[in-house]
């Protein structure tokens, strides 16, 4: 896309922000959802105090247009527009960081804050009906919806799945890494079993960067979904509930 074809693009233009264990992605959507640029990408800082990862955001949006207002998805709980856990930054030293008003101060624009699983579940969802959305990435993240509505956000990577360990530990990128591939997708496969008879959902999505090493048949209304999602989904925060999935 040009310049000038950016410059003429449709507002109000969102900056969307994907958080993630491993990278940090970004792309500007026009009004209607879509990006008018391509994302970009750079591997999360580690450490990754709060200040730190404001300065690698500032640093990854700088080749992107001008914006109007911004969308995070975070890997953890937030509640009023603050972080209560950071599993992958550490817990003690973001429990209670303002993000939202920190990024306002930054970028100097509106900021809408969700769970990074919940954010890219507004993109794959239908609206219609139970919807659950699981991501395998560096952890796991799960977001559940009732007629387009997160639910309140539960944090099933912390809970216990099998032997003492909890699902980030069961079928998170480590055991990945230790058990090689045909053993975790058993894992995975157990899994998604399980939170299908928790929740008994009309659709399941699966995204995240790990879910392209899925090898096993998905069952009928379990679905892949594009890793771009926790990009798009940051235009559906801004938006009522009814507003059209935008495709």
């Amino acid at each position: 896309m040009t310049s000038k074809s950016i410059a003429t693009a449709q507002q109000p233009l969102t900056l969307a922000i994907d958080v993630g264990g491993t990278a940090l992605k970004a792309s500007v959507l026009d009004s209607r959802g879509k990006m008018i640029v391509d994302s970009v990408r750079v591997d999360t800082p580690y450490p990754c105090p709060p200040k730190v990862l404001i300065k690698a955001l500032v640093d990854l949006v700088k080749s992107l247009p001008a914006f109007d207002r911004v969308s995070l998805g975070f890997p953890g709980y937030v509640r009023d527009d603050k972080v209560i856990t950071a599993p992958h930054f550490g817990n003690d030293i973001w429990y209670g960081f303002d993000l939202v008003k920190e990024l306002k101060a930054t970028f100097g624009t509106p900021v809408r804050l969700l769970n990074d699983a919940d954010m890219q579940g507004l993109a794959a969802i239908q609206g219609k009906g139970l919807e659950l959305v699981v991501t395998l990435g560096t952890g796991v993240g799960t977001g559940w919806f009732r007629n387009g509505e997160p639910m309140p956000h539960l944090e099933l990577a912390q809970h216990p799945v099998y032997k003492g360990k909890n699902y980030n530990e069961f079928i998170g990128n480590n055991a990945l890494k230790k058990i090689g591939k045909k053993k975790w997708n058993g894992r995975v496969q157990h899994a998604i079993h399980l939170l299908q008879d928790l929740f008994h959902p009309d659709e399941t999505y699966i995204g995240g960067g790990n879910a392209r090493k899925i090898t096993f048949t998905l069952d009928t209304h379990v679905q892949l979904i594009s890793n771009q999602d926790g990009i798009l989904g940051g235009f559906r925060l801004w938006e009522p509930i009814q507003h059209v999935n935008p495709r």
